[in-house]
């Protein structure tokens, strides 16, 4: 689809990913802020974020396995408890509710940003905080694939410079993962338990 953004008149083709739904398989999936802002570089939208995460994780059937937000994409390991299009309505609803929410705090109180996100697509004029476009999503059903996943995303704010030792970092897993019990999110227990 093509798209131009309003406040530097540029147009671009935006790519539309088929996602394959495997039903009962671990995914693995990246989606990143618009233009790769760092909009969630603040304490105020990771907590909605948590927030969606935790709520929808619920009401749509996912296990949430491992998580990181990084200033401008987040990763997530999640687990369909049900047979259909479990993660990406899950995945959808997330994003919306942090989209909205963060698109009427810059209505509020940044309006300085209108123009960045603005943009339009066909006759429709819309403020994004997402990327557009699925994002990154991989099925995962080996169990070494899982915890290399694991591993990367735990260390991604370790590779860029963020904290020295990926406990450090508040918004992932990696604490949850080593025993502490203050965080943000709670993994669910279902990921299963790999022998080397």
């Amino acid at each position: 689809m093509q798209v131009r953004n309003l406040s530097t008149g540029k147009q671009y083709y935006s790519k539309r990913r088929k996602r394959f739904e495997k039903d009962l398989t671990a995914r693995s999936l990246t989606f990143t802020c618009y233009q790769r802002y760092q909009f969630l570089s603040k304490d105020r939208t990771r907590k909605w974020l948590i927030e969606a995460l935790e709520k929808n994780r619920q009401l749509f059937s996912v296990d949430l396995w491992a998580y990181v937000i990084m200033p401008e994409h987040v990763h997530l390991l999640v687990y369909p408890q049900e047979d259909g299009k479990t993660v990406s309505r899950y995945i959808s609803k997330v994003k919306e509710d942090v989209g909205r929410k963060a698109v009427q705090w810059i209505e509020s109180n940044a309006s300085e940003w209108i123009p960045k996100i603005t943009v339009t697509e066909g006759k429709r004029t819309r403020r994004r905080f997402w990327q557009a476009g699925g994002g990154y999503d991989r099925n995962i059903d080996n169990p070494k694939a899982i915890l290399a996943t694991l591993d990367y995303f735990h260390e991604n704010p370790v590779r860029r410079g963020l904290v020295n030792k990926a406990i450090d970092w508040k918004w992932s897993s990696a604490r949850w993962y080593a025993g502490e019990n203050d965080v943000p999110l709670k993994m669910d227990k279902s990921l299963p338990v790999f022998k080397e």
